[in-house]
């Protein structure tokens, strides 16, 4: 199956690995078949962000050492977007941020002004092999762009599935954050390889990019909800819940009956709302 492949692959490299490459050819390969970055839409998802406003965003990259810039997708909210809280969206892997339309139209339906960006490597952004490094390089310069172009407002950052990783990330370096929302995410890397077909094999020290969020969510001082579809076949379900468990903080995990990887938020819209009501005091 097409998706499993960003995860997949970092078990898949293993054994070649082993027999032949150097450890910066390792390195770019896990980040070629981690991230798969594209520029192209899942399916007719791209038919839901016309009317979306487009984005950029230039920073000087620590990590490169470059100049570099985003693109990214605004969707304000309905009825009053002047004072609206606002949602940093983090995608995950292979897809451009149009592929995550839908669910961006989802989010503002539950109230938020959207923010969604594509990370290096994906889409119009700066194109370049992306990394884990890089990948919290660019949401750190989305989240300041908001704090920049909407002072006041409430900030929330949601991460689906590898945009959870990144979203786990920021919200541990930042202070600013309302709220942390997470959905088919996962514990590490080395975890979703070892939930793999070939989890066996002893290839955790050989990952390179290694995603951490379970050492990481320990730091995150505000709420967090982690949400998670029971037929998910992609990221099991134990996973996110070993994510909520590794949580200190505020808390609370919702299952999704029947949501797969792609159709929990779509499936589960009503326990979103109902959570988002009770867990953020959203309406």
């Amino acid at each position: 199956m097409r998706t499993r492949r960003f995860l997949l692959s970092a078990t898949g490299l293993a054994l070649t690995a082993l027999l032949s490459v150097g450890c910066a050819t390792l390195d770019e390969r896990q980040r070629e078949w981690i991230f798969q970055p594209g520029d192209r839409a899942w399916g007719g998802s791209a038919h839901y962000a016309e009317g979306m406003q487009e984005v950029w965003i230039p920073f000087e990259s620590k990590v490169t050492g470059k100049s570099s810039r985003l693109h990214g997708l605004w969707l304000p909210a309905e009825g009053q977007p002047a004072t609206a809280p606002v949602l940093l969206y983090l995608h995950g892997a292979k897809w451009n941020v149009s592929g995550s339309a839908p669910r961006i139209r989802r989010m503002q339906e539950l109230g938020f002004s959207v923010l969604a960006i594509d990370y290096r490597g994906f889409g119009k952004s700066t194109r370049e092999l992306p990394s884990e490094d890089m990948a919290y390089e660019d949401a750190r310069a989305a989240w300041e762009w908001l704090a920049q172009e909407h002072p006041g407002r409430r900030r929330f950052v949601f991460g689906h599935s590898l945009g959870g990783a990144i979203a786990i990330d920021l919200a541990s370096k930042v202070a600013d954050e309302q709220g942390v929302i997470v959905e088919g995410t996962f514990t590490s890397i080395p975890d979703v390889a070892s939930s793999m077909k070939w989890g066996w094999l002893p290839i955790g020290p050989l990952i390179t990019q290694r995603f951490e969020s379970v050492r990481k969510v320990a730091k995150v001082d505000s709420p967090l909800l982690v949400v998670h579809g029971d037929n998910d076949r992609l990221i099991d379900s134990s996973l996110g819940k070993r994510l909520y468990e590794a949580a200190t903080g505020r808390k609370h995990f919702v299952l999704v009956e029947g949501g797969s990887h792609f159709s929990t938020m779509s499936v589960g819209q009503a326990q979103y709302r109902q959570a988002l009501a009770q867990f953020f005091s959203l309406n």
